[in-house]
């Protein structure tokens, strides 16, 4: 596996941004998003189930017991969970008592104690984001995933704690318990989202905010078409080798359906090179995030098909230097519990300035 950690080591410098403040991404390739439809029922016990939360609790055990291979696949979560706590910058005010929920090795807390959080910026905040934060409860259904950065030293650079869930669809905690809920790459494996998003706003306080990250439509678009059509040329059908994901006009009916107000859902395309098809595989695999459908096929993927995915996946979207590219898009979501004083929108027709004018001014 000792190649594997070195490719990750290039990987992590060819993370180019999306249509970001942080930059700009050379690419945005797009293709038709996966669906997946909810149904409300309650907490904790899912009607239907998409995923299987023990092969998925078996997957991250299994990553997070190779601590060095683990921490060197990070460099997702890490991105990630970086461009979600500058959202932190937007909200002029402090939060006494914050929860990660599904926080992974506590990547979240990782970040928020690195120093000038916003280096970008025309006036650079020297104060970590840490400052910001009374205390953080790291929240996760996985120990071994949990505990894995325990003596690492950010975890003396702020106030934190760990709790393990029970159950990844239930949250045990009173309500109006949290100033600041926060989540990166966690919610993308939860059955019963609207459930659990409806119970992240019971356990906020009025006027609170909720601020998210999670995988979904597009993400790895590349493989699972590449995929299809190896199985389609080499088998005559094709199987449910990656897992389905929420697309962002989803995202958007649920937070409204859980009760949050003020709402803001944008996204953000993360493209990552590899040598081959295998890497992309093995790292997926060593980050904890290989398919864990109800519906996937049984067994490893054979021989055969993996070659014609590789020389499909160069054939389609290969670069020019041989490597491939893997989009991992993210959808980001700011979400505020109602609260008395609460800014609202204005309605419709309330504006002073015509779009339209504007516009076509604009143009003269």
């Amino acid at each position: 596996m000792s190649s594997v950690m070195n490719i990750n080591s290039s990987a992590r410098s060819l993370i180019r941004r999306a249509k970001e403040p942080l930059g700009q991404w050379s690419r945005i390739q797009q293709t038709r998003a996966s669906r997946r439809g909810y149904a409300v029922q309650n907490p904790g016990a899912p009607t239907v189930s998409v995923f299987s939360n023990e092969s998925k609790h078996l997957q991250r055990t299994r990553a997070a017991t190779d601590v060095n291979e683990s921490r060197a696949v990070d460099y997702l979560r890490d991105e990630v969970a970086a461009r979600l706590c500058t959202r932190l910058l937007d909200i002029n005010r402090n939060f006494d008592n914050v929860l990660d929920y599904g926080a992974n090795a506590c990547n979240i807390a990782k970040i928020l104690t690195r120093p000038d959080p916003d280096p970008d910026s025309m006036a650079p905040v020297a104060e970590p984001l840490s400052k910001k934060i009374g205390h953080l409860t790291c929240a996760d259904t996985n120990a071994a995933m949990l505990y894995r950065d325990q003596n690492e030293p950010f975890n003396k650079e702020m106030s934190l704690s760990r709790e393990i869930l029970q159950n990844t669809e239930y949250l045990p905690y009173e309500p109006n318990t949290f100033d600041l809920v926060l989540s990166s790459l966690s919610l993308h494996w939860i059955n019963d989202l609207p459930s659990v998003l409806t119970q992240i706003n019971h356990s906020l306080k009025p006027d609170s905010p909720f601020i998210a990250a999670m995988s979904g439509g597009d993400t790895l678009y590349e493989l699972r078409g590449s995929l299809q059509l190896a199985e389609s040329d080499r088998l005559g059908g094709i199987g449910a080798h990656v897992s389905p994901l929420a697309d962002v006009r989803d995202v958007g009916n649920l937070l409204n359906r859980a009760g949050f107000k003020l709402l803001t859902v944008d996204v953000d395309d993360i493209i990552v090179d590899y040598p081959t098809t295998l890497h992309l595989m093995r790292d997926l695999q060593a980050m904890g995030e290989s398919n864990a459908a109800l519906r996937r096929m049984a067994g490893p993927i054979s021989r055969e098909v993996l070659l014609a995915t590789e020389a499909i996946y160069k054939e389609i979207y290969g670069n020019e230097d041989g490597s491939i590219p893997a989009t991992f898009r993210t959808i980001y979501m700011i979400g505020w519990k109602e609260g008395k004083g609460q800014a609202k929108p204005l309605e419709r027709g309330t504006g002073e300035l015509n779009m339209k004018d504007f516009l076509e001014g604009s143009k003269k």
